[in-house]
């Protein structure tokens, strides 16, 4: 997301009141019921498939037997680390777009988080429907636009960056007999060099000056038109700046609870796949786990709502590779999406429905944000 997307009118009470007067039906990608009611329908027809198309399958037969028989202790653990993941996503929401005085509660936090995942459901490429809501969602809370730009960027870098260490020291762990476990080249290596490249890449933006984008603006009152597009094409360097140095200051800072719940918010999903892994054999390697995750997460970049398909191929391939079973790794995965994916829907779909009714109420009473 760029600052230009994110940018409002000035945030006079007016202006609060007409934006909201405009768009407090829902985001601009036009959530309505009827959408609402495909996706349910789409989840139906999915989980139709699964129990019913599934077992019909010669091939797969003996696996949905698997499935069946998994260990009910483990799979107890699998939904309470389900819990825990998304306390862990709700205080990193938190931590990071809530400061000081607000309208927003844990209760809305909860809200937004929920529908937010609802909406990354329902729309494709890397999670942008639930982008877009959440920024819909701060802007109708009375938060300006460019302080939603700057916090999406520190959110989503304070999560991100637990994602690249997690691949670069399970990547280069295995691959040199830190850990225990096989380790093809392909998946621990490859994947090991290209984070770390991008990491340091993404860290880099934190040099640009803050005050890049003023510099520009006054380079356009001199330029003319060439200049003015230059400003503007400052923006995105401007708040991603900002963004990075914001989510830089969080893990400076000890115990800071919005790094404690990027961390929870990983660490519990591969909880719940490491939990699946035992209820229905033996287990591969942790570190192993933790980088077939991480690979197969990739997965939710395709044009796929979720990354359905995606993101349960690329982790079930990435298995494989790493020598464990094929079998094995189909029934972990998808017990692993069924509680982290499917399992949560429902109740995505109704925190969003509860959205609405706060972002009404939000219109209706005087906006105490302060940044």
């Amino acid at each position: 997301m760029t600052a230009d997307q994110l940018k409002a009118p000035p945030t006079s009470e007016a202006n609060r009141t007409r934006g909201a007067e405009e768009d407090h039906g829902g985001p601009s990608f036009d959530v309505n019921f009827r959408s609402v009611g495909f996706f349910i329908l789409f989840v139906a027809g999915i989980a139709a498939g699964l129990l019913f198309v599934l077992p019909e399958i010669t091939s797969l037969d003996q696996t949905w037997r698997r499935i069946e028989e998994g260990n009910p202790w483990w799979l107890s653990l699998c939904l309470l680390f389900t819990l825990g993941m998304f306390a862990g996503y709700v205080t990193l929401f938190q931590s990071v777009f809530v400061r000081g005085q607000s309208n927003i509660t844990w209760r809305e936090s909860y809200q937004i988080t929920m529908a937010s995942l609802a909406a990354t459901r329902l729309f494709s490429a890397g999670g942008a429907g639930g982008i877009v809501l959440t920024a819909w969602a701060l802007k109708r809370s009375g938060m300006d636009a460019r302080t939603v730009a700057d916090r999406s960027i520190s959110f989503l870098v304070l999560q991100y960056l637990i994602y690249m260490i997690a691949i670069v020291v399970c990547g280069y762990g295995l691959r040199y007999g830190i850990f225990p476990g096989n380790a093809p080249f392909s998946v621990t290596v490859v994947p090991a060099t290209l984070a770390l490249v991008i990491t340091i890449l993404g860290l880099s933006v934190a040099l640009v000056p803050t005050d890049f984008e003023r510099r520009l603006r006054g380079f356009a009152l001199r330029k003319g038109r060439i200049g003015r597009l230059a400003q503007r094409l400052a923006n995105g360097p401007a708040a991603a700046s900002a963004g990075m140095r914001d989510a830089l200051s969080h893990v400076r800072h000890e115990r800071d609870p919005a790094v404690a719940g990027a961390v929870l918010y990983w660490g519990f999903q591969i909880a719940v796949l490491w939990s699946a892994f035992h209820a229905f054999g033996e287990p591969p390697p942790l570190a192993v786990v933790v980088m077939a995750f991480f690979l197969g997460m990739l997965g939710n970049l395709l044009p796929l709502p979720g990354g359905i398909g995606g993101v349960d191929g690329g982790m079930i391939g990435a298995f494989v590779a790493f020598g464990v079973s094929g079998s094995l790794a189909f029934v972990a995965v998808l017990v692993y999406r069924g509680f982290t994916f499917w399992l949560p829907t429902i109740p995505g779909v109704i925190a969003y429905l509860q959205l609405r009714k706060t972002v009404d109420r939000w219109r209706t009473t005087p906006l105490n944000y302060t940044n």
